[in-house]
């Protein structure tokens, strides 16, 4: 959802507006609409799932994630969305600031290096000719900016919860990850019964 509405601002080119007075992202916000279908998520009616996962974005993110009326909007719909239903969600506040009293809080960590090669993979197989991919070590310095940024943001600041389960998954394959988290929330409903 952050990525969207830094999208949102990189396509309207807003980004230096923001930066020079960052109470004017409000009026981005006014109408913003943020869905998903799947593994597809839609920004104002139109799917975004390829363009929210590029580099541009992935830069920005932390600075439009840092603001105070990015944080409550985004908030207030990541809540409403689990008063609908119940979901499964990511983010870097979503088991202190969004949930805190959610049943199962997954800390998933990784080394920045191990992190730095999945997202040179995902470039890559999002590149149709492979060529304008950023370095390595690039991708590692900005993956390491962006988490010492969120967690010296002033609102909702990237921590850890202190119930939270942490699963570093640098060597774990998706499928171990996956079971790890299965497991922890057979636990939890073997309690609850």
């Amino acid at each position: 959802m952050y990525r969207s509405v830094t999208l949102k601002a990189l396509r309207q080119g807003l980004l230096d507006d923001i930066r020079r007075s960052p109470d004017s992202i409000s009026g981005l916000l006014k109408d913003i609409a943020i869905s998903f279908d799947g593994d597809h998520v839609f920004l104002d009616g139109i799917d975004v799932t390829a363009e929210i996962r590029d580099n541009q974005v992935s830069r920005e993110v932390s600075f439009i994630s840092s603001l105070k009326p990015v944080r409550d909007k985004l908030r207030q719909m990541q809540q409403e969305l689990g008063r609908q239903r119940a979901v499964v969600m990511d983010g870097r506040d979503i088991g202190t600031a969004v949930f805190p009293d959610a049943e199962l809080k997954i800390f998933l960590v990784a080394e920045p290096r191990e992190r730095a090669k999945r997202r040179y993979a995902e470039l890559l197989a999002n590149s149709p000719d492979g060529t304008d991919l950023p370095d390595l070590d690039l991708l590692e310095e900005e993956i390491k900016r962006r988490d010492r940024d969120d967690a010296e943001r002033e609102h909702a600041p990237l921590k850890k919860h202190v119930d939270a389960h942490e699963i570093d998954t640098s060597c774990l394959t998706i499928e171990s990850q996956v079971d790890i988290v299965y497991n922890l929330a057979l636990d939890i409903e073997k309690k609850d019964r």
